[in-house]
């Protein structure tokens, strides 16, 4: 799990990807369902942001082959502006890969957008 939050913070895909099973389903919460690598990279390079986000990790609670992260972070939006966003993922293990992503996303202050 600790490798999948670094590939995040360093924009990697491959060492993102290379903690998941081939058939890994991510469910974002009140957003959508994804299914399989390929859609989950697609997921992570929004184009809607830009750089690399920053992700504190300030919990962790681990059950079985299930661990749960409780963090914030902080995004770019292309373009300009800031999201700023708590979070609570549950990564559901099959052996040492990531088979399902339980994640649960409350932005804050409803980021910030600037004038322009």
């Amino acid at each position: 799990m600790e490798t999948y939050i670094e590939g995040f913070r360093q924009g990697d895909h491959r060492m993102i990807l290379g903690c998941l099973t081939d058939d890994v389903v991510w469910a974002l919460h009140g957003y959508r369902e994804l299914r399989g690598k390929e859609a989950f990279e697609r997921e992570i390079a929004n184009p809607a942001f830009e750089g690399r986000p920053s992700l504190t990790i300030e919990k962790l609670v681990e059950e079985g082959d299930c661990v749960v992260a409780f963090g914030r972070g902080r995004a770019a939006f292309t373009g300009g502006g800031i999201l700023d966003f708590v979070f609570a993922d549950a990564f559901i293990f099959d052996g040492p890969s990531i088979c399902r992503l339980e994640t649960y996303q409350v932005n804050v202050d409803g980021g910030s957008e600037t004038e322009g």
